[in-house]
């Protein structure tokens, strides 16, 4: 380097511009700095989500892994927000931009963030599982997925149903499988002239003799009203929610059985008609055969 250039050189290099070059080495340094430090602390927070949702069975794994993620860019973007504050950008009016940004997208998305508060909520209070059968809406089946956005029900004949979120929390939901006990309500109708006392002790015998009904709480016959063809039958028995369906269908054939065999009739509904013709009303005559 001649003699020529190290002047331009030594007039280039002021304080001022090297103290600015100081400057701006020492803000990358401390960018690399918040950035490794923000990475590595994003990441330990979600890890530490998700394993407590791991950890204890009570709490759904799905709901704490959106929370981890939710945390972890949450982290992140106050790591950005540090960074360019560090090389003298204002930070101001592009906190208010994304918030505008971000109020403009909830507006628009505003289903979507309905479904996923509702599927939160869902995840949170757990009124139904995966395996329960539920019936919500106009939906009912058998649970197969619970996500943010949706729950995935199968019908009884195979069929998939998509249920958004937001449809089933604000529908009363009805779950068949909560309990592990319930209630098969049957009514019975026999003839009038058909021997009460005979009905009751069948209904009995077969509420007894099925190792699916329950001893606790007893079974439970006793004429429930006088209808209008027949002599109805309350007939309450208990069973484990496994043994529901196929139970109430297994009493019903029994029952149409054994009054068969005893002779106790199932009236189909009747109506009688009496019918006066007025003294108006003109007399047929008779045909007589030629």
């Amino acid at each position: 380097m001649d003699l020529t250039q190290f002047a331009t050189l030594n007039g280039w290099l002021t304080e001022e511009r090297i103290n600015a070059a100081v400057l701006m080495a020492a803000n990358v340094v401390y960018a690399l700095v918040i950035l490794l430090v923000t990475l590595a602390f994003a990441g330990w927070i979600r890890r530490r989500l998700v394993t407590l949702g791991q950890r204890h069975p009570r709490l759904d794994p799905t709901l704490f892994g959106f929370l981890g993620n939710l945390a972890k860019y949450a982290v992140l973007a106050m790591g950005a927000i540090f960074i360019l504050n560090r090389f003298g950008i204002q930070t101001t009016s592009l906190v208010a931009l994304i918030g505008a940004a971000g109020l403009a997208i909830g507006l628009a998305l505003q289903g979507a963030l309905s479904n996923l508060a509702s599927g939160v909520m869902i995840i949170l209070f757990r009124p139904f599982r995966v395996g329960d059968y539920i019936e919500a809406g106009s939906a009912a089946g058998t649970v197969r997925e619970i996500s943010l956005f949706y729950t995935e029900l199968r019908t009884y004949d195979g069929l998939q149903i998509i249920v958004p979120n937001s449809d089933i929390w604000s529908s009363s939901i009805k779950n068949f499988s909560a309990n592990p006990t319930r209630m098969v309500d049957l009514t019975v109708g026999i003839s009038y002239d058909s021997d009460l006392k005979r009905a009751s002790e069948i209904l009995e015998r077969i509420a007894h003799q099925d190792p699916r009904v329950l001893a606790e709480p007893a079974p439970f016959v006793k004429v429930k009203e006088l209808g209008d063809s027949a002599v109805n039958f309350v007939f309450r028995v208990w069973a484990n929610s496994p043994d529901w369906w196929a139970l109430k269908c297994d009493l019903n054939a029994a029952i149409k059985t054994a009054f068969d065999a005893d002779g106790i009739g199932i009236p189909f509904p009747t109506q009688t008609v009496i019918y006066e013709p007025t003294r108006a009303e003109p007399k047929v005559a008779a045909e007589r055969p030629n």
